[in-house]
C-alpha cells in the first residue's frame, strides 16, 4: 500500500462519525467514486424522526478578497421545537465533509440536550459538500474552482452565518450559540471558538485531531491505537492480522495464487496484477481502521450495518495465528465479512466500496492536499500494519498529479496555534480511547476552560450519538459534564447581559 494512499485513507476516516464524525477520506484517484449502498435495517435504536427546516443562505465564494464577488448557496438545516426566546441558547453544528442532513440525523445528542437547554438547533453544511457548492457541477473541475474549498473559508461562512440568523429571526440576537461538531466537524467548532469569540460562547469539539500535525504528535500514534483496540479486543487478534500481510504476500506472487485470493475473499471483481492487489491489502487496511472508529456498544449502521463491539466479534476468527498462509486468509474473509456482510445481503466484497456514500471523497480529497496535513506512519512493530514511512515529498508529488497543488504542512499550525492555545477559553475537548484519532487530539486540561473529557469505553464522538440503553456509563457521565459546561456558558452570557436565568441552568 502506497503512503499517499494510507494518508487518505486515514484522512477519510476523519469524516465525522457521530455521526460527527468520522469517515475515512479516499482519493478519487484511488478509489472507484460508486459506492455500494447496503441495507440499512439495522440501528442502534428505532429511528427516530428529526423535524427541521431547509434553508439556503447566500454565501460570498471567498470572504477574504474583493476580486470575486460570486456568491453561492449554503444549505442549513433549522429545528426549534424546544427553543425559548426567553433564556434560550442555540446549538450551532460545524458542518464537516459531507452531506448536512446524514450528520444532523447521526447526532442525537444536540436533539437529546435541546428541551434542557431550551436550544434551537442549526446545522451548517460545509462549503463543497452536500448541496452546498460554491460552482455546482464545476465546484471539483480544477485547483483554480477548488482554491476556495478551505477551513478558513468554512468558519467564514458559520460567521456569516450565524450573523443572518440573529439579524433575520428575532429573539436569537441576544442569545448565546455554542459551536459543536465530530471529527473534522469538531477540529472546526474548536477553531470557531479560536477565531470568532465573540460569535460563540463555546465550543464542544468532540474526537478533533487538532494536534494531527507536523510533529505535535508521534507519526505512528493512530495506528498503535488501532492495534491496542484490536489486541484488547481478543488473543493474538493482532498478531494474526499482522501475520496476515505476508500470507497475502506469498499468494500473490503469482497469477493463479491472485486468482485463488480473488476466490477465497469473494471478490466482486478478480484481482488481475499487482495495482488491484495493492488496491486490496489499502481496502484491508481501511477495514481495520473503520472498525476501531465505529467499535460501538450497540448495532450500528453509520459506516456500515455492524454488531454490537464489531472488533470482538472480527477478533473471534483470529484467535491462532500460526494456521497456514490459506487457512489465514479464510480467516480473514469471515473477519472482513463482519464489516461488509452483517445484513447478509451481499454477495460479493467490492475493494472500492468502505463507506456510506453520505461523505464527500473529492472535496476532502483536496483538502488532505493542501491545508489537511496529517503525517501517518507504520513500523509493523508497535502495530499490526506493514511498515511504511512519512513521506513529504511523495505526497506533494501525487497531489500535484492529482490537482496541480502542493500541500502546506506548516499552515494549520500557523493559523491555528498548535499546542500554543492556552489564551483561548471555554473549549471541551472529549476523546473516546478506543477512537484512534485520540492520539492527535487533546487528553489533559490545557486550562480551568480549555478542558480534555475521556472516554475509556468510547469510540469516535461516541458522546455525540444518540443516547442508547447500551451506552458504556463513561459516556454517560462525559455528556452529563458536557451540558453542565454548556449550561455554565449559558449562565455566564447572560449575567454578563445582566439578565438572570431560570434555575434550569
Amino acid at each position: 500500500m502506497g503512503l499517499f494512499s494510507l494518508l487518505l485513507l486515514l484522512l477519510l476516516l476523519l469524516l465525522p462519525l457521530l455521526a460527527p464524525g468520522a469517515a475515512i477520506p479516499r482519493s478519487p484517484a484511488l478509489r472507484s467514486l460508486g459506492r455500494l449502498h447496503l441495507p440499512t435495517r439495522l440501528t442502534s435504536r428505532p429511528t427516530v424522526a428529526r423535524n427541521y427546516s431547509i434553508l439556503y443562505f447566500k454565501q460570498k465564494v471567498d470572504h477574504f478578497g474583493f476580486d470575486i464577488n460570486k456568491t453561492f448557496k449554503q444549505r442549513y438545516l433549522i429545528a426549534d421545537k424546544y427553543w425559548k426566546k426567553d433564556g434560550g441558547s442555540i446549538l450551532f453544528y460545524t458542518g464537516n465533509e459531507g452531506d448536512i442532513i446524514w450528520f444532523c440525523n447521526n447526532t442525537g445528542f444536540m436533539w437529546d440536550v435541546a428541551e434542557e437547554l431550551k436550544a434551537m438547533l442549526v446545522f451548517a453544511e460545509h462549503r463543497y459538500y452536500g448541496e452546498s457548492l460554491p460552482f455546482g457541477a464545476n465546484s471539483f473541475k480544477d485547483s483554480r474552482h477548488l482554491n476556495f474549498l478551505t477551513s478558513e473559508q468554512a468558519l467564514a461562512d458559520f460567521a456569516e452565518l450565524i450573523k443572518h440568523l440573529k439579524q433575520t429571526i428575532p429573539g436569537t440576537e441576544n442569545q448565546p450559540v455554542i459551536a459543536l461538531g465530530g471529527s473534522y466537524g469538531g477540529m472546526l467548532a474548536a477553531w470557531f471558538r479560536m477565531k470568532y469569540p465573540h460569535l460563540v460562547v463555546g465550543a464542544l469539539a468532540a474526537s478533533a485531531p487538532i494536534w494531527q500535525f507536523e510533529d505535535l504528535v508521534p507519526c505512528g500514534i493512530f495506528m498503535e491505537t488501532v492495534t491496542r483496540d484490536f489486541k484488547k479486543s481478543g488473543p493474538n487478534c493482532s498478531e494474526s492480522i499482522r501475520r496476515s500481510w505476508n500470507a497475502l504476500n506469498r499468494l500473490a506472487t503469482t497469477s493463479s495464487g491472485l486468482q485463488w485470493l480473488s476466490v477465497a475473499l469473494h471478490l466482486c471483481s478478480p484481482l488481475t496484477d499487482f495495482h488491484d492487489f495493492w488496491m486490496l491489502k489499502d481496502w484491508i487496511s481501511e477495514t481495520w481502521v473503520n472498525l476501531a472508529m465505529v467499535d460501538y456498544p450497540y448495532e450500528c449502521n453509520f459506516l456500515q450495518p455492524l454488531p454490537a463491539w464489531p472488533i470482538k466479534v472480527v477478533c473471534q476468527y483470529f484467535k491462532d495465528p500460526n494456521v497456514s498462509d490459506q487457512q489465514l486468509v479464510q480467516n480473514l474473509f469471515q473477519a472482513l465479512n463482519v464489516y461488509y456482510n452483517y445484513s447478509g445481503q451481499v454477495k460479493c466484497l467490492n475493494i472500492s466500496e468502505t463507506t456510506t456514500s453520505s461523505l464527500g471523497s473529492l472535496g476532502w480529497s483536496y483538502q488532505a492536499c493542501t491545508e489537511i496535513i496529517m503525517p501517518f506512519c507504520t513500523n509493523g512493530v508497535d502495530d499490526m500494519f506493514e511498515p511504511h514511512s512519512w513521506n513529504l515529498k511523495e505526497l506533494s508529488d501525487d497531489c500535484f498529479e492529482q490537482w496541480g497543488v502542493r500541500p502546506r504542512p506548516s499552515w494549520i499550525t500557523t493559523q491555528y496555534g498548535g499546542k500554543n492555545i492556552s489564551s483561548h477559553r471555554n473549549i471541551i475537548f472529549s476523546n473516546g480511547e478506543l477512537d484512534p484519532w485520540s492520539g492527535g487530539g487533546v487528553t489533559k486540561n490545557i486550562t480551568d476552560t480549555l478542558v480534555a473529557i475521556n472516554i475509556p469505553d468510547g469510540a469516535h464522538h461516541l458522546d455525540l450519538r444518540a443516547s442508547n440503553p447500551l451506552d458504556p456509563k463513561t459516556v454517560l457521565l462525559a455528556r452529563s459534564l458536557e451540558v453542565r459546561y454548556m449550561k455554565q456558558w449559558i449562565r455566564d452570557f447572560y449575567a454578563r447581559q445582566g439578565k438572570a436565568v431560570l434555575n434550569s441552568f
